[in-house]
């Protein structure tokens, strides 16, 4: 067993655990709900800005590495000359 499967299974038992504890918490249904939906806006506002990060570094490198490949081919590849003297 791929330790990947392992780690995902980990996880979904967690997760289960976490849920069931929260549905058989002597809480009230309405309480529990807006604490689940409160921790659920929580870990989207969470993903929303690692998402952002990510994307930003992405950017960054893309240009950097557009930057880099200009300046190759500006140094490296012969200039053309014009075809009609």
């Amino acid at each position: 067993m791929s330790s990947g499967k392992v780690v995902l299974g980990l996880l979904a038992g967690i997760a289960a655990g976490a849920i069931a504890g929260l549905l058989f918490a002597p809480a009230k249904g309405e309480d529990t709900r807006k604490k689940i939906s409160k921790k659920g806006k929580d870990y989207e506002k969470k993903l929303e800005k690692k998402i952002s990060k990510n994307i930003d570094m992405a950017n960054k490198k893309f240009n950097k590495l557009k930057s880099d490949v200009n300046e190759f081919v500006e140094k490296k590849m012969p200039k053309t000359e014009a075809v009609n003297k």
